[in-house]
Order: C-alpha cells, then structure tokens, then sequence
C-alpha cells in the first residue's frame, strides 16, 4: 500500500476488536521507529512493547480507562530520557565509532560541542528535547502501522509519573512520552471508522517562499 494512500486509510481508532496483530508486522512498526532520525543521531528513547494483559488493564487505569488499550493487540509505550549527560552522548557516539570502523578519538571534538550546548541548558530543557525526539519515531512508527495496515491510536491521555511509575521507568533515567495501541479496528462499534477524514486544507496549510 502506497504511503499516502495508507495514510488515508488511518485514523485513530475509537474501538478496537482484541485481534492480535502478526509478530512480523509488530517487527516492522517497531523497526520504522527504531531507524527514524534523531538529533545528532542519540536517540534520546527507548520503546517498550506490552501485550500482557494484566499490565494493560492497569494501564487502562492510568490512561482514564481508554478501551483501546486493553482492546489492543499490543501498546508501544514511548520512554525518553530524563536529560542528558556526557555518559551517555559517549556511549551512543561509541557504538556509533565503532560500527563505523572510525578512529577512537574521530568524534571527540564534536561530542565536546555538542555537551558543551546542552549542558548548560538544564534538566527540564534536556527532557522537553528528548521527548520532541521521541515524537519523531512515534510519528513514524504510525505511518508505519498505517501500511501494515495495522490500526493505531495515539494517546497522550494518561498520567505519565503513574505510568514511569508502574513501568520502573524513572530507575531506568527515562520518562513516559506517548503510548500507541496497535490492533485491529471495530467497525461495528467504532464512531468514527466511517467518519470522512478532515485535514487542513493545502492552501492553509503549506506557504511556499520563493
């Protein structure tokens, strides 16, 4: 299925069926978002993949008893770290060094700039970064979906510090961002599965500067 016309296809789904959803298209989705861009390429986040059902029925409890999550096939839970720290931007730009078969010290100076502006931007500034990170591998993992032909549901509606702490994240250094549902649609009890889609308009939405 072509991009665009996966995406018209997509919408976020009201009610899902309890179908499970193919280990390989979950692969798919899940690899979509791990090969989405960052900046600088440190992929300040991680995804967690939950398909037990009694830990979704207390995520359901956190996410104002949404059905879609306890519905879902499975829910990526998107996680950024808390901030950032020299530690970590060497550890990523390591493996990074190394899988490249580049000298120890090629990107010394360039790890030193770039903590060097990040530092003294602070903790809150460090997280906001990171999770604005984190949106561009959800982004993705949507579109993807949308071509598997796999429904999603974005959600920001839960209480992340209940979730971070259900889910051990703050042990972990990260932060709940969004969660996806991923499933199959109800289209007997779905609302809005026949609903036209509505977008801004092209003339509206994109300006062109010549």
């Amino acid at each position: 299925m072509e991009l665009l016309k996966a995406l018209e296809w997509r919408y976020a789904t009201k009610k899902m069926n309890g179908n499970v959803v193919p280990q390989e298209k979950i692969d798919y989705i899940l690899e979509a978002a791990r090969l989405a861009p960052s900046s600088s390429g440190l992929q300040p986040y991680q995804v967690f993949v939950i398909s037990n059902k009694e830990l979704l029925e207390k995520i359901k409890q956190i996410g104002f008893n949404q059905s879609q999550i306890t519905d879902a096939s499975h829910v990526l839970v998107f996680a950024a770290w808390d901030g950032y720290s020299l530690e970590k931007i060497d550890k990523v730009f390591d493996r990074t060094i190394a899988e490249r078969g580049l000298p120890a010290t090629q990107m010394d100076d360039y790890k030193k700039r770039l903590w060097g502006m990040y530092e003294p931007l602070g903790q809150e500034w460090h997280a906001t970064h990171a999770a604005k990170q984190a949106y561009i591998a959800f982004g993705l993992a949507i579109a993807a979906a949308a071509e598997q032909q796999v429904d999603a549901t974005p959600m920001e509606g839960f209480i992340p510090t209940e979730l971070d702490k259900l889910l051990g994240l703050e042990a972990l250094g990260l932060k709940s961002t969004v969660i996806l549902p991923l499933g199959y649609r109800d289209e007997a009890n779905d609302w809005l599965v026949n609903m036209k889609k509505v977008r801004t308009p092209k003339d509206a939405f994109v300006t062109e500067i010549k």
